[in-house]
C-alpha cells in the first residue's frame, strides 16, 4: 500500500468518525478500498524481517516495498487500549466462534510457532460475515497493551474473509498455571526446535486432529478496533477483537514457545502504533 493511497484511506476513515458513522461502517469503507487485501498477503510475507537491529520494527517499511503500510499507514497494530476512552456499544454481540476438531500441521516461521489448520475448522461470524480460522500463533511478550501493561504473551487467532480481509481474536496471558491451549501442542514444540537445530529451514510437524473446543470459551468482555496485520507487509485490512479476560500461561511453555525461534524474533513483539484518530469499542456483557 503506497503513502497517497494510505493517505486516503485515513482522511476517509477520520471523515467518517467525525460523521458519527457506526464503526462497521468505518470498516467496510476501508475494507473496500484496501485493493492490497489478498491471500498472498499473509501475516509474516517473505520472511527477511526481525525484531531488532537493521531489520527490525522501525526498519520494516524499508525492507520491501510491499511492507511500505509497516512505516507510512495510519491504522497500525498492535495499539495501546485506554480502558476509559473505549466507547461502549451496546449494538455488539458476543463474538460467535464455531470451530470443529481438524487436522493441523505446527510450522515454524522463524519469527513465530504457528499452529496451521487444514479446510473446515470453522468461522468467526462478524455482522453475517464468515471468516474462516486460518492459524494460529502467539507473541511474547504481548503486543497490544492495557492502560500501558504489556502482559507476557499474547495468541493470535487468525481468521480470514473470502474477498482476503482479516478478523483476529487476540488472547492476553499473564504467567501463572499452564494453558490449555498450548498444552496440547507443547510436547511436540521439542520436536519442532530439534528440526530446527537440524538445519531444516521449513520446520514442520504434522500434529494430526487437535480439539479446538478450548478456543471457544464464552466471551463476556473484548475491545474492537480497525488495524493491521502486526508482521510486514503489514496490511491494513483488520477487524481487531482483544479480550478482555487475561489468560494464564506457564513460564514453561513461553520458553518451549521461543525456543525454535531465531535469535532476533526470540521477542516477537511489534512495539504499539499510534491511533491516530481511531475509535476503540467495548462490548461488556454486564453492560
Amino acid at each position: 500500500m503506497g503513502k497517497e493511497e494510505t493517505g486516503f484511506i485515513f482522511k476517509t476513515v477520520h471523515a467518517l468518525m467525525a460523521a458519527r458513522v457506526s464503526f462497521f461502517a468505518v470498516a467496510i469503507a476501508l475494507l473496500l478500498m484496501n485493493v492490497h487485501a489478498t491471500t498472498e498477503n499473509q501475516p509474516g510475507e517473505a520472511f527477511n524481517f526481525s525484531y531488532s537491529g537493521n531489520t527490525g520494527p522501525n526498519k520494516w517499511g524499508n525492507l520491501n516495498p510491499k511492507f511500505s503500510a509497516c512505516s507510512h499507514g495510519k491504522l497500525q497494530s498492535p495499539i495501546d487500549i485506554v480502558k476509559e476512552k473505549a466507547v461502549l456499544n451496546k449494538k455488539l454481540k458476543p463474538l460467535t466462534r464455531r470451530y470443529y476438531p481438524a487436522n493441523v500441521t505446527l510450522v515454524d516461521n522463524g519469527f513465530n510457532v504457528e499452529v496451521h489448520y487444514g479446510k473446515n475448522v470453522g468461522v468467526l461470524i462478524v455482522d453475517g460475515k464468515n471468516y474462516t480460522l486460518k492459524q494460529m500463533h502467539w507473541h511474547s511478550p504481548s503486543e497490544h497493551r492495557i492502560n500501558g501493561v504489556q502482559y507476557d504473551a499474547e495468541l493470535h487467532l487468525v481468521h480470514m474473509a473470502d474477498d482476503g480481509n482479516f478478523s483476529v481474536v487476540a488472547i492476553l496471558y499473564r504467567l501463572g498455571h499452564a494453558d490449555p491451549i498450548v498444552a496440547q501442542i507443547q510436547k511436540k514444540l521439542d520436536e519442532l526446535e530439534n528440526e530446527v537445530r537440524a538445519g531444516h529451514g521449513d520446520a514442520h510437524i504434522v500434529l494430526g486432529t487437535v480439539n479446538t473446543k478450548k478456543l471457544m470459551r464464552r466471551t463476556r468482555k473484548y475491545y474492537r478496533y480497525v488495524g493491521s496485520l502486526t508482521t510486514p507487509p503489514c496490511s491494513q485490512n483488520v477487524i481487531w477483537h482483544i479480550l478482555g479476560k487475561v489468560r494464564s500461561i506457564s513460564k514453561e511453555q513461553v520458553k518451549a514457545l521461543k525456543a525454535p525461534l531465531k535469535s532476533t524474533c526470540k521477542n516477537n513483539s511489534r512495539p504499539v502504533q499510534a491511533l491516530n484518530g481511531r475509535q476503540i469499542e467495548l462490548y461488556d456483557e454486564l453492560h
